[in-house]
């Protein structure tokens, strides 16, 4: 591999990961008002929505700029993560995520994959 492969975050996949985040908020808040008895059980849902619509739309710009490099030898990610390839124990998906676990036990995600199938295969080869 001559020149890195860059792993960058989807728009699309974080709109999608998020939707589904919201759908789960939605019905979590509508089963807790229920389970108190809340006669306004509907008011879950609408509450649900804009909590994760709010942390979605404020988590955006830095969500959608971290990306990861990976060399022959090493994957590099935001902030001082660096993996060297060989220290790769598992690389696991996660809905868009890809999840890479190493040696010692150390756990970094690649978030929001337009293919994290792909993601993971190319890591993969890689470590061959």
């Amino acid at each position: 591999m001559d020149d890195p492969v860059t792993f960058a975050p989807s728009k699309a996949a974080y709109i999608r990961t998020n939707a589904w985040l919201a759908a789960g908020a939605m019905a979590g808040a509508m089963i807790v008002l229920w389970v108190i008895g809340n006669p306004y059980v509907w008011t879950g849902a609408p509450a649900g929505l804009a909590a994760v619509t709010v942390r979605a739309w404020y988590l955006a710009s830095e969500e959608l700029a971290t990306s990861w490099q990976m060399t022959d030898t090493a994957l590099t990610g935001p902030g001082p993560r660096k993996v060297p390839l060989i220290q790769i124990a598992a690389v696991n998906k996660m809905g868009s995520f890809v999840q890479i676990v190493t040696n010692g036990g150390e756990k970094h995600l690649i978030k929001y994959q337009s293919d994290p199938a792909a993601t993971k295969a190319a890591i993969e080869r890689a470590m061959a």
